[in-house]
């Protein structure tokens, strides 16, 4: 165990880089996660690292002494995540790593239990399925675990029957089937619930067995005293929709009671339990129509009788912390081009709690109250521990236990006014050197969603790679953006094309009239609802060199059917063959389009599935449009291993050196 220390290579402008050469920056170990003990002094992390191989992530747990150096908790060749601080300050987290007191053991994700007083961890509970989440208060813990239907105890049996006939088929009865990057089934998730004990968990038992699929992709928590864990629960509607509720369960008894429900809304996380026990906090999201725009609020709730009200108004909660007194509690969420803190009390007025410029994630409230600690990253500062005081927001940064680079370039706030009279405003990034003698050519990242916000560093996407290349980067927040009010969403709900150009349009206007900005050398990018705003700019607008265009939505009546979670963007189009696909779907623009393509899409992605990336490759080669085409068979709808995104990025600029530089197109040798 020590402290960390990293380096990199001198970049083109002299100092310390680790983005001028790809396979530096694919290097940099990266804070995914934080977690503050029950007596205040220490936290844990999950730190992603490259591992030996260099084609693969490992991770790793740190501790960070709240006043000391960061220092390594755990090694292994499996990884170890899902870490969650026992009322003792043990630590509990997951880990596929083999159980050495077995032999030939399934490697599977299993409980671990690292004790604070130190010494080996050991496995703690283990489940033929797996275990994923896991939640603990007092002795009690709860986890969530893949089971096949029917008696729990005879799961292994029917896995292994399973695999030894060679069967992979999944019989579904109910929608969806997929979600993001892999299949539904045939398992279905289950909680289940035991005490810590003095080697295992002891008396472990299925609070659901009568599940189903509702617990699909939930999110749950424990009262303070381990009686009771609140989770969300699906609700399964005619003609493929859902609802979302929240549910109660008795963990002594499994007895289970609907706490929040209500039609047209869904109830999920971010869920906190307040520390007397009495409040969950938790977002109340409203289902959206062909009229109706997203709306996501904070909703405080009595544990006893579910009736409970919005807090913080216009403000979409991320997540939640209590305070230690149950009087108020933290709140993070979109404002303005960036993620701040808030604190909210249960009577009184919202108050911003940071005043800087940063993201901030996985709130933890020291048990004197005093501070606020928290995951703080921004465009321009990777992800870092920090302190928060409470009385009068002072901001300090803790040692991290990964390095934050020094980014090659300045930060610039830009706002420009659209064409209906409102403001939107974006970040810009300007590359060392950019001037009036020497201006910088110009790109502009479109963010997915639509419901989203440029507010915090990004490993994918990355712009300062784009400015150690010597390029501008815009980051706009258009319609639909947010942060900005209910308003802002509003004005492009069920007019993604025409009214996000128009917000775009300004924004790079005013970018461009920059004088350390090349008004001609100019290109767009985009991934996901991006992706579709790229290809709706190449059937609409000729004023970019070249366009790249990431998971992108082509076909909208195709894209809403296959997609995995169809019912969602229904709600927004119609029924298909509603007038509004035709309106807003790019692929009735494609013989306008005259600008060069570079299309990019992964074979596993269920989000934008693989026949938008095929049906739009195939529409540019049937018109002789110029474009090429970047496949994934092994990815999703985002770009994960590390080879992979080396593969992404130098084709990338690749692409962009050839129609917005204008040299020679040279074949990377990433995909040569």
């Amino acid at each position: 165990m020590g402290t960390c220390q990293w380096s990199w290579p001198r970049g083109r402008f002299g100092r310390v880089s680790a983005f001028n050469d790809i396979r530096d920056y694919v290097a940099i170990p990266r804070v995914l996660s934080l977690r503050l003990s029950p007596d205040g002094s220490r936290l844990v992390s999950t730190v992603q690292s490259l591992n030996p191989d260099g084609k693969s992530y490992g991770t790793a747990l740190w501790a960070i002494p709240v006043d000391g150096e960061p220092y390594r908790l755990t090694r292994s060749a499996k990884g170890e995540s899902s870490s969650v601080f026992t009322a003792t300050g043990d630590v509990l987290f997951t880990s596929s790593r083999p159980d050495p007191t077995v032999k030939d053991g399934e490697e599977v994700p299993s409980l671990w239990l690292l004790p604070r007083a130190g010494g080996e961890a050991r496995q703690v509970a283990t489940r033929p399925g797996g275990i994923g989440a896991v939640r603990t208060a007092a002795d009690v813990v709860v986890f969530v675990s893949d089971v096949y239907d029917g008696e729990e105890s005879a799961e292994a049996d029917k896995r292994k029957a399973r695999k030894d006939a060679g069967i992979s088929a999944i019989l579904h009865e109910s929608y969806p089937v997929r979600y993001w990057d892999h299949d539904l089934g045939p398992g279905r998730p289950r909680l289940f619930a035991g005490r810590l004990g003095t080697d295992r968990l002891e008396d472990v038992r299925d609070l659901t067995p009568d599940v189903g699929d509702a617990l699909r992709e939930a999110s749950f928590e424990l009262t303070p005293d381990g009686s009771t864990v609140l989770v969300t629960w699906r609700t399964f509607l005619p003609r493929g929709e859902m609802r979302t509720d929240l549910v109660a369960i008795d963990v002594a008894t499994g007895e289970r009671r609907v706490l929040l429900a209500e039609d047209h809304y869904d109830f999920g996380g971010p869920l906190a339990v307040s520390p007397d026990g009495t409040k969950v906090a938790c977002a109340r999201d409203r289902h959206t129509g062909y009229d109706v725009s997203a709306r996501s609020e904070l909703w405080i709730a009595d544990l006893a009788t579910g009736e409970g009200s919005e807090y913080a108004h216009d403000l979409f909660p991320s997540e939640v912390a209590w305070a230690p007194d149950s009087a108020s509690l933290y709140l993070v969420a979109d404002h303005q081009g960036r993620r701040p803190v808030f604190h909210v009390p249960l009577d009184g007025e919202v108050r911003r709690l940071t005043g800087d410029h940063a993201a901030y994630q996985a709130l933890g409230v020291s048990p004197d109250g005093g501070f606020v600690y928290a995951l703080r990253s921004a465009v321009d500062l990777a992800p870092g521990p920090a302190r928060i005081a409470v009385a009068d927001g002072e901001i300090v940064d803790l040692p991290s236990p990964a390095p934050r680079p020094e980014v090659p370039g300045t930060l610039t706030e830009i706002s420009a006014t659209a064409d209906d009279g409102a403001t939107v405003r974006g970040w810009l990034v300007l590359p060392e050197g950019a001037s009036a003698a020497d201006p910088a050519p110009f790109l502009m990242f479109i963010h997915g969603g639509p419901l989203g916000s440029w507010n915090d560093w990004t490993w994918r996407w990355q712009a300062w790679i784009m400015a150690q290349q010597g390029y501008a980067v815009l980051l706009p927040d258009p319609c639909m953006s947010t942060g900005y009010g209910q308003e802002m969403i509003d004005r492009g709900w069920g007019n993604w094309g025409p009214r996000t150009q128009a917000d775009l349009d300004a924004l790079v206007d005013v970018a461009l009239a920059r004088d350390d900005v090349d008004s001609e050398r100019i290109a767009a990018l985009g991934g996901s609802y991006g992706g579709y705003m790229a290809n709706w700019l190449a059937g609409h607008t000729d004023r970019y060199k070249c366009i790249v265009t990431h998971a992108s939505l082509w076909h909208l009546d195709q894209f809403s059917g296959t997609t995995d979670m169809s019912m969602y963007w229904q709600r927004e189009f119609g029924a298909p063959g509603n007038e509004r696909y035709k309106a807003l779907s790019p692929h009735e623009s494609l013989e306008a389009i005259t600008t060069p393509l570079l299309v990019i899409h992964g074979d596993k992605d269920y989000r934008v599935p693989i026949g938008e990336g095929l049906r739009l490759w195939w529409d540019l080669q049937r018109v002789g449009a110029e474009a090429k085409f970047l496949y994934f068979p092994d990815e999703n709808h985002w770009i994960l291993k590390p080879g992979n995104i080396i593969a992404w990025y130098e084709t990338v600029l690749a692409f962009l050196a050839q129609h917005v530089l204008g040299q020679e197109w040279k074949r990377p040798d990433s995909v040569a």
